[in-house]
């Protein structure tokens, strides 16, 4: 009996029948729009900051580069000026996309700070969708005695042809960049790590 419904369950598991039951539209969708404009890069402004120590990203040119896409997987660096350590990296996981930021070091190392970020926790929509702290992050910001960033909510919105953004909010705090979709942008360099990962 418990074989058999090891086999049953194995059998749903791994059907095309029950992909399709798990994956939501509105997040398919989402993906979607970013990945059709796999292979290129956006130029960015800061649209939203009300902290200081922001001039990072405000006196620096900001790219985006759609740089690579599979069916459950983006890989989004975004470039600060002459900093190439940033990488947004989305991936569906079945039960909604999870959202990672990974930084590295000029030499291609991890960062002292990497990996964090949050999973979406509803369907959202197809234009936009949020990413809550996962528990990854909040141990990772006590470890790092910054333990405001716990309640960090990432966004993303997309209208295609028009801007894709990117934006952070927790109490008291909320920075928002815009790109604009309608200018492509010479590629940027590849971002510190991914050599080699065309």
């Amino acid at each position: 009996m418990v074989k058999r419904l090891a086999l049953s369950v194995a059998l749903v598991v791994s059907s095309p029948l029950y992909a399709q039951t798990v994956s939501v539209p509105a997040q398919d969708q989402f993906f979607d729009h970013i990945a059709a404009y796999c292979g290129q890069a956006f130029e960015g402004r800061v649209t939203e900051a009300n902290f200081t120590g922001v001039e990072t990203f405000t006196e620096n040119r900001l790219v985006m580069h759609v740089r690579h896409c599979s069916a459950d997987r983006l890989e989004i660096p975004f470039h600060v000026g002459d900093n190439h350590s940033r990488t947004w990296i989305l991936t569906k996981t079945g039960s909604g996309i999870q959202l990672k930021h990974d930084h590295r070091t000029k030499e291609g190392l991890p960062d002292n700070a990497t990996m964090y970020g949050g999973h979406t926790i509803n369907a959202g929509w197809p234009h936009a969708q949020s990413f809550p702290a996962d528990d990854f992050s909040k141990q990772d910001f006590l470890r790092r005695r910054i333990p405001q960033s716990v309640g960090n909510t990432w966004h993303m919105y997309i209208y295609p042809g028009e801007f894709f953004a990117y934006r952070l909010t927790r109490e008291g705090r909320e920075l928002r960049v815009d790109f604009d979709l309608t200018k492509p942008v010479a590629l940027p360099p590849t971002p510190w790590g991914y050599e080699g990962t065309e």
